[in-house]
């Protein structure tokens, strides 16, 4: 069928080859400079918003400026053994130098406060207080905040109470000492090996200095022209901070791949996967939860920019380098054996039965495991190995304390309403280790009180979430509903207000991809291209949960928004590759793409701290898949591209 829309376009391009490099030059470098200065409109909290705790965090926030979404500090104390920790001496002078130390505005509460014994440890010698900073919110700023607070709290303390052996932990500085501990020389050994392999990748692939760099460029304005896009809607919405993970990786892959294409079927590849890529994500951005929002909106943009510029600068960056892939020829019968050679390789052998058979077995037993997919923080012994608040952590659970006390719950009590008759209510919930109503000026506020309810359990277990739903059920029985909020509900939220739209979002966005391929191909092959992207998608969410719930990490959950963002990815990159390799590309154009994402990640991403860990280690797996499957090359005589339908359809 005729392909004159993508031909004239790429000739326009030619022909204005100067204008059209000035444009995309523009493009990167004010586009970037945009880009940087719009980072502030996305949304930094990485909470799920719209479900009942977020809405009981922002009341929260609103009214006392602190907790709510953010965990705690949690300041722990081992006295001596002839101490008595019960006597008001001890305890009140505990509870004063946490007090000092952790400044104007902050909320402190322990066992001086609340005579509550789950204050205390096992052993009679550990005590800890909980303590919200007097700043902090759930955005990258105010974790910042939280996170000084800490070193702050930290120093007062041991100033305060010298002879006392004082700690302070939570799930803030537990992240930031895995942050700051720094890859070391074996890991940075493997990054730098990562960016030398990637180079040596390009420079194999495409054998020239443009033709290294190229698909970089490609990807480079891509990815700025996407986030600018991606601000802009920002303004009227809310955009999740996530996307900035997802843009780049996406677009290298794609545009390395791309680039690897004969001139004659990359226009014809690019508009088709990329109008089925951008109906899915088109569709995702309807649904009303932030998250799969901002997913959608990102590989819109992605798709979007991607298209344009492999359909304008792609083009004119060939005419300058003799591409290895521009051997094919494009029309005629003659065109379509060339591609199918290419396609299948040197001889066009036909792949192996059985290592087909076992990959395809492979991907089928992820995609059953990213059903006990648990999503949430990871659990604390698996934040970080060692350092000050891993030492704080030790130092509770030795004395028998349950990490549930690092995402206490809270319950906003209106006016008119008995807090202590709340916190015994909340107290008598099954896995609750205590619920406390304290007195202090600074738990009360306009009539209004907070109720303190620390989980035995961390939320993201199944006995944690099990208790933030029996407490929301006890607390919601009276005259009125309490809202219960805290860092304990943020998982809990992220389950109720994205996952469970899942079921009807992914076959949705299927169904507009099929529906978009087949209109402008066939519908066999849009089966199969939009099959494969499901498929691959979802393994990728069960690979994380085999290697990091069920491996030697041992997490207990995946962060909530990692897997959103990893199957989007998997899918956007599985799609392209497939609608490509219909239409003739060479066959290791698949892989090389997919080995280029999953070192620039790893050059980039690998190191000690864990949600970036799970964010790399996913693109990195999703990528792996899908060199995997771009190694399986269609058999000789099976059409090596799809009909394309009118040139109305096409563009």
């Amino acid at each position: 069928m005729s392909t004159e829309p993508t031909a004239r376009i790429r000739d326009f391009a030619l022909r204005h080859r100067v204008a059209v490099g000035v444009v995309w030059l523009l493009v990167l470098l004010l586009g970037g400079a945009a880009a940087v200065a719009g980072l502030g409109r996305l949304d930094q909290s990485f909470t799920a918003s719209g479900g009942p705790g977020h809405r009981a965090n922002q009341a929260i926030q609103e009214r006392y400026g602190n907790g709510a979404a953010v965990a705690p500090l949690v300041a722990v104390a081992s006295w001596p053994a002839a101490t008595d920790v019960r006597t008001a001496e001890t305890a009140g002078r505990f509870a004063d130098a946490v007090r000092r130390a952790a400044g104007p505005g902050a909320r402190t509460v322990s066992f001086a406060g609340t005579g509550d014994e789950g204050f205390l440890g096992a052993d009679g010698r550990t005590v800890y207080a909980l303590v919200y900073p007097g700043a902090g919110k759930p955005d990258l700023a105010g974790l910042a905040a939280v996170e000084a607070a800490a070193g702050t709290l930290r120093a007062g303390l041991r100033s305060a109470l010298p002879a006392v052996p004082v700690e302070v932990t939570g799930v803030l500085p537990l992240q930031h000492d895995s942050a700051v501990a720094g890859p070391g020389p074996a890991v940075l050994a493997v990054k730098a090996g990562c960016a030398l392999g990637l180079l040596a990748l390009l420079v194999l692939a495409f054998r020239s200095p443009l033709g290294v760099s190229a698909p970089l460029l490609l990807a480079g304005v891509t990815s700025v022209g996407a986030l600018v896009l991606v601000e802009a809607v920002a303004r009227f919405t809310e955009i999740s901070f996530i996307v900035v993970y997802l843009v780049p990786v996406t677009a290298l892959v794609l545009a390395v791949h791309r680039w690897a294409q004969p001139p004659g079927t990359a226009g014809r590849s690019a508009v088709a996967s990329g109008a089925a890529g951008a109906a899915a994500c088109a569709v995702l951005a309807v649904f009303p939860a932030a998250f799969l929002r901002s997913v959608g909106v990102a590989g819109l943009a992605v798709w979007a920019v991607g298209t344009a510029a492999s359909l304008t600068l792609a083009p004119v960056l060939g005419s300058l380098t003799t591409r290895t892939t521009r051997t094919a020829p494009t029309t005629g019968a003659a065109g379509v054996a060339g591609a199918a050679g290419t396609a299948h390789g040197p001889g066009g052998r036909r792949p192996r039965a059985l290592p087909a058979a076992i990959g395809l077995a492979l991907l089928v037993l992820l995609a059953g495991a990213a059903t006990q997919l648990r999503v949430g923080n990871p659990e604390a012994h698996a934040l970080v190995a060692g350092g000050p608040a891993r030492d704080g952590l030790d130092r509770l659970t030795a004395a028998g304390v349950p990490t549930g006390v690092l995402n206490p719950l809270e319950v906003l009590v209106p006016a008119g309403t008995d807090a202590a008759a709340v916190a015994a209510r909340a107290a008598r919930v099954p896995g609750v280790l205590l619920a406390a109503a304290p007195a202090a000026a600074e738990w009360r506020r306009d009539g209004s009180a907070v109720v303190v309810v620390v989980p035995e359990e961390e939320p993201m277990t199944a006995a944690g979430a099990a208790t933030v739903t029996a407490l929301r059920s006890a607390l919601s029985g009276g005259a009125v509903a309490l809202p219960v909020g805290g860092s304990g509900v943020v998982d809990r939220d992220l389950v109720d207000g994205v996952y469970r739209l899942l079921p009807f979002a992914v076959p949705a966005a299927a169904l507009a991809a099929f529906l978009a391929l087949a209109a402008l191909t066939t519908a066999g092959a849009a089966v199969r291209a939009v099959s494969g992207a499901l498929l691959a998608a979802v393994a990728a969410a069960g690979a994380l949960t085999v290697l990091w719930q069920w491996g030697p990490p041992d997490t207990g959950a995946v962060t909530g928004w990692v897997p959103l963002v990893v199957g989007a990815f998997a899918f956007c990159v599985s799609l392209d590759r497939s609608v490509a390799s219909a239409a003739g590309g060479p066959w290791w154009a698949g892989p090389v793409a997919a080995g280029a994402g999953a070192l620039a990640v790893l050059a980039v991403g690998i190191g000690p701290q864990v949600e970036l860990a799970l964010l790399v280690s996913g693109f990195a797996m999703a990528a792996l898949f899908d060199a995997l499957a771009g190694g399986h090359r269609t058999p000789p005589g099976s059409p090596a591209r799809p009909t394309y339908r009118s040139s109305f359809q096409l563009v």
